[in-house]
């Protein structure tokens, strides 16, 4: 097998890194989701220099064919666009508007739901949330209570999501509603498309362990929809979901970006004293050796990355291989931050990011944000349950 980069293909990637270089002035805060960004108007203004910087290129919305915006690349042009973000540290600035809601738009849209959304996405005039979880429908999604009831050409929508990504800073949502409740549970479910800021909708802040505002709660009390805003057939919708679901677990630029925390630690740990980089406890070979173990996990990780993007190549949607990568790279980022967490001792417990002890807090700060990337985009349970029934055909429990 061979994974170099062809001569087309390592040209783009030049060009890719000499933009990178040049625009390295005005990258937003390490690997920040959007609803992560806070309210600094200096990295908010970044942020949206860089957003502009790679709407000018097209690389927005990388794997969207040209007619609808995007840059049209190739899944490799796109695996090697992603991998370079990623070893650089950057965000594509897209977030769910671009890489799930605009996607699934382009296959079960109609032509007038493709022309209301798919620009002002690109723009960044119009940014998403994704209604999904509920108090008593996370992992078991399809048991889902939230109703949107017909009323003529309207959904009256009444019920709750919550752990709603950037709900607090989105224009619209997408959002699964029980549209048949005498219905099998998958069966009776349709995806709507309305106005966050709709009458009847309130938001409530979730603040995460690590004290950031990513997470939501919201709350739909006779929210009016109109039935044109629904997206694909009425309780059809878990099947249109299920398709934005793939687009959110493929993730093929994440084993890069695991790898550069890895190699960040690395060099850290070659840099810093050994009083304030390694556990005094442990012995140097010992870490060696656990340090060993991540770098070949990161290295089976970016063999995943690639079986996806071989896959899109031939034109096909991943569907277990993506839950297979998701569910290795996720459990492999909390490992990594427990090493780092570990290998600080007690410096690991610090959150003054003006020292550099413990690379300034991030080992804490970074141990915190993984606990949830194992239950986001489905908990791995839900991914070895995928892993078994489609990928190895066993029969359901």
């Amino acid at each position: 097998m061979d994974l170099s980069d062809s001569p087309a293909e390592a040209a783009f990637r030049s060009e890719v890194r000499a933009f990178l270089e040049e625009s390295g002035h005005f990258y937003p805060r390490e690997q920040t989701p959007w609803g992560d960004m806070g309210d600094d108007p200096e990295t908010m203004e970044r942020f949206e220099q860089w957003r502009a910087a790679i709407v000018e290129r097209g690389w927005i919305a990388p794997h969207w064919p040209k007619e609808y915006g995007g840059a049209g690349l190739s899944p490799r042009e796109q695996f090697v666009l992603n991998e370079e973000f990623a070893r650089h540290g950057v965000t594509n600035a897209g977030g769910s508007g671009v890489s799930m809601i605009g996607p699934t738009l382009i296959i079960h849209g109609t032509e007038e739901q493709k022309a209301e959304h798919l620009t002002k996405i690109l723009s960044g005039e119009r940014r998403w949330a994704q209604g999904w979880s509920e108090p008593g429908a996370g992992s078991d999604l399809a048991s889902l209570q939230t109703r949107a009831v017909r009323d003529g050409d309207e959904y009256v929508v009444n019920g709750q999501k919550i752990w709603t990504s950037g709900a607090h800073r989105a224009d619209w949502i997408f959002m699964l509603a029980r549209t048949d409740p005498d219905a099998p549970k998958h069966r009776g479910i349709s995806l709507l498309l309305f106005d966050i800021r709709s009458p009847g909708v309130s938001i409530r802040p979730l603040i995460n362990m690590a004290f950031g505002h990513h997470f939501n709660e919201v709350f739909f009390e006779d929210v009016r929809v109109p039935v044109r805003n629904r997206l694909g057939e009425e309780n059809r919708g878990w099947y249109v979901g299920m398709t934005l679901t793939d687009f959110e677990r493929s993730g093929i630029g994440n084993a890069t970006g695991v790898a550069r925390k890895l190699e960040n630690l690395l060099d850290t740990a070659k840099a810093g004293p050994a009083s304030e980089v390694r556990n005094a406890r442990r012995p140097d070979g010992a870490w060696r050796l656990e340090l060993a173990d991540r770098w070949v996990e990161v290295n089976v990780a970016r063999l995943f990355s690639y079986r996806i993007m071989t896959l899109q190549t031939r034109g096909l949607v991943p569907n277990h291989e993506a839950s297979v990568s998701k569910l290795f790279t996720t459990e492999l980022n909390q490992r990594i931050a427990r090493t780092t967490h570990r290998m600080y001792g007690l410096y690991g417990q610090m959150w003054d990011y003006s020292r550099p002890e413990a690379m300034g807090g991030q080992a804490s700060y970074g141990y915190l944000r993984t606990i949830s990337a194992s239950i986001s985009g489905g908990s791995s349970e839900i991914q070895r349950n995928v892993i078994a029934t489609r990928g190895l055909g066993l029969p359901r429990g």
